[in-house]
């Protein structure tokens, strides 16, 4: 019981010394988003504060409002004033969601290594890539989508995968 409670006070210190307002600008969509708590549970992890680093590994599961993210390994990486530039999940199939607006579906990504970069609000899935936005569909082996601009971009190869085709299920509005 005394280490379950180590454990918790490490990751909440993490995420303290991390600091919410500089894990804000993940939350990439909902307006309450970016003032919700940020969770985050995991078996390890590794604070470089210098460095800017955040690295939790063992089953990682990361919340804040109605963004979602988990994967065996994720690395919170800061800039120099201290703010999210990039986040990097990766595991057999790390797995993003979010929710871009209250009028949008909840759009959710798998892939081997997840990628997100918060100043472009960007995301990429590398690697057995699959995004479903509402009943739309995009898989191959690299599926990048940018935010705010509601863009996709699919592709059948990416450096140190195997080709995988790009499939797309696009589903006519109702």
């Amino acid at each position: 019981m005394n280490h379950c409670f180590s454990l918790r006070t490490v990751l909440l210190t993490g995420a303290l010394l991390i600091g919410p307002a500089s894990i804000a600008p993940f939350a990439f969509a909902l307006e309450g988003d970016a003032s919700a708590p940020i969770e985050i549970s995991a078996d390890r992890l590794e604070l470089d504060d210098k460095a800017g680093t955040a690295i939790y590994t063992g089953d990682v599961d990361m919340q804040q409002g109605s963004m979602k993210l988990t994967g065996a390994r994720v690395e919170i990486q800061r800039n120099a004033d201290g703010q999210v530039s990039r986040v990097t999940a990766t595991g057999d199939r790390a797995y993003i969601e979010q929710k871009p607006s209250p009028e949008d579906p909840l759009a959710k990504g798998w892939g081997q290594t997840i990628v997100y970069h918060a100043a472009e609000r960007r995301v990429e899935l590398i690697d057995q890539a699959e995004l479903h936005r509402g009943e739309d569909v995009f898989n191959g082996a690299y599926v990048e989508y940018q935010l705010d601009r509601r863009v996709v971009e699919a592709r059948a190869e990416a450096e140190g995968t195997q080709r995988q085709r790009v499939r797309m299920t696009l589903t006519p509005e109702q």
